[in-house]
């Protein structure tokens, strides 16, 4: 009888198992996220069908590539990939090379995380902003606690008078206003 209970939990043990194998295989297989270890946050959420949020936006840019290297370093894709809505001011690789030689590089260093996440949130705003509603002397609050203000030159929008709106990309948490030029916080207390 000892011998018949023993074996009868075994192979409910192994059913179970392999029921859970089983739902494990097809959700991955359905493109459901199998762990959190895999995929931490919403960045790991696959969705081929919807339109790209503003990460993939930059994420498929081929000239966003050092944007996208500074987003990941100060550990904010999953931050941008959420519900927002954000504009994101999103400078090209040209415009980072602007910077004096090494500050790209000093930046996407560990120790040095803070402070690129603050440049980089120097370049969102929560809500979505569109160009085309965009007035001289706009001034918009920026996540870091910073304003931009946008001035209109030529026909063309320009952020703090530096930077000038090259093209805006619908995204479906906000929009993305590629920009040639960094944003630079002022620094504190200003």
């Amino acid at each position: 009888m000892r011998i018949n209970l023993i074996l009868l939990l075994l192979s409910s043990s192994v059913f179970l198992l392999n029921c859970q194998s089983n739902i494990e295989q097809k959700q991955s297989a359905e493109g459901v996220v199998s762990t959190a270890a895999d995929h931490p946050g919403q960045s790991g959420v696959k969705d081929d069908m919807s339109q790209k949020n503003v990460v993939q936006v930059a994420v498929t840019s081929k000239d966003h590539t050092t944007l996208v290297t500074a987003v990941q370093a100060a550990g904010l894709v999953d931050a941008l990939s959420n519900a927002g809505p954000f504009t994101v001011f999103a400078p090209t690789n040209a415009a980072f090379a602007k910077l004096p030689a090494g500050t790209v590089d000093g930046l996407i260093k560990p120790e040095k995380k803070d402070d690129l996440a603050d440049l980089l949130q120097y370049h969102v705003s929560l809500g979505v902003f569109k160009s085309e509603s965009f007035t001289d002397g706009q001034v918009i609050g920026q996540v870091n606690g910073g304003n931009i203000t946008i001035t209109k030159k030529d026909g063309k929008f320009m952020v703090n008078g530096t930077a000038t709106i090259i093209a805006s990309i619908p995204a479906s948490n906000g929009i993305v206003h590629v920009i040639d030029a960094v944003l630079l916080p002022p620094p504190a207390g200003k």
